[in-house]
């Protein structure tokens, strides 16, 4: 089915006819230049463009926010969280170099943005996808692949390599004209950046760097919060990202603050009615955190630990200050070798 001009009818990804006149397109975006260009492209076109960013302890939705104020185009921000974690514990396609389940991850985002395609009337998805840019993730098989998983096959739209790729229903449909969108790929960035020159666009972010699943040292701690916590809360992902953490026990673990800073966010997250926190009573030193809470003689080796990151001194006696749901005590034991717990270090 195709029609002379957009302008005539217009149909959304449920068969339903839209407003006249009006063609509706709902984009990921994770803020960066090519999810920049991709709307632009649309925008050109006549089309009214909308953002959606998901955002996790993973990934944030600041550079969204930020190219949303850039470029006045709407931007709506989900948590999902909850079910990024369950596909995030068995990735049907696997990870990659880490923990990042780079194609399950997209194809969820996908499948997220569909649903509220369908609810809200939007003709199409986008997103800002670039043939050949990444080597893993964006060849045809994985695109394809995303496709599929997502639910919503041909109803995605990559406007920056659109004509390299098979024509979606929207293009077929006349909701899009094809002949404007572009045909760039491969890891070069030099288009781009001479349509955000053209564009007056001069504040954008560098590519990548955006998932923290690709970090070693991060997957390493998600790996085995996963490996040995079954009902794991975004609070525990996001403390993933503040100091030292030992898995002292298969049950419970110690995180300890490195740096002011660390501290204070170590304070922000703690649960007064589950976690036990400790502090040095006579000397400066970290906050200690058990998450969820430990048996009394876990608490005294997580005490002796407080004492190790302090400026107490090695082998002496040290007060330590235990506060928590059920206990409120001071308990005085020696400072070790921070090398003594080396081992036990995520």
């Amino acid at each position: 089915m195709v029609f002379t001009s957009q302008q005539e009818k217009s149909f959304n990804a449920k068969g339903q006819q839209t407003r006249c006149g009006v063609v509706r397109a709902l984009g990921l975006t994770s803020g960066g230049l090519d999810s920049i260009l991709s709307a632009l492209v649309l925008r050109d076109q006549q089309i009214e463009v909308a953002w959606v960013n998901f955002e996790t302890p993973f990934f944030r939705s600041d550079k969204a926010r930020r190219a949303a104020r850039m470029t006045g185009i709407p931007l709506r921000v989900e948590n999902i969280t909850r079910v990024y974690v369950e596909m995030l514990k068995n990735p049907p396609c696997g990870y990659g170099t880490h923990m990042n389940p780079c194609l399950d991850c997209h194809a969820l985002m996908l499948k997220l943005a569909g649903s509220i395609m369908k609810k809200e009337g939007f003709d199409f998805l986008f997103t800002g996808e670039v043939l050949g840019q990444r080597p893993m993730s964006q060849t045809k098989p994985s695109l394809r692949y995303v496709e599929k998983r997502s639910g919503f096959e041909g109803y995605i739209l990559r406007p920056l390599s659109a004509k390299l790729l098979s024509p979606t229903i929207p293009e077929q449909h006349g909701l899009v004209d094809r002949e404007r969108l572009l045909d760039i790929s491969g890891r070069s960035r030099k288009r781009q950046m001479k349509l955000a020159e053209a564009s007056g666009i001069t504040d954008y972010p560098s590519p990548g760097g955006g998932c923290l699943l690709t970090d070693p040292g991060f997957a390493g701690r998600v790996k085995d919060l996963l490996d040995h916590q079954d009902d794991c809360e975004e609070r525990d992902f996001e403390l993933l990202k503040y100091g030292r953490h030992f898995r002292l026990h298969d049950k419970y673990k110690v995180v300890v603050g490195r740096t002011r800073e660390d501290n204070r966010h170590i304070a922000r997250l703690i649960d007064p009615h589950q976690d036990i926190e400790l502090r040095m009573s006579d000397f400066p030193g970290p906050i200690v955190l058990i998450p969820s809470g430990a048996p009394k003689d876990f608490i005294r080796t997580a005490a002796a630990l407080c004492a190790a990151y302090s400026r107490a001194q090695d082998d002496q006696p040290a007060r330590v200050c235990v506060k928590g749901p059920d206990v409120s005590e001071i308990l005085t034991v020696q400072s070790d070798s921070r090398a003594k717990y080396h081992p036990y270090l995520i």
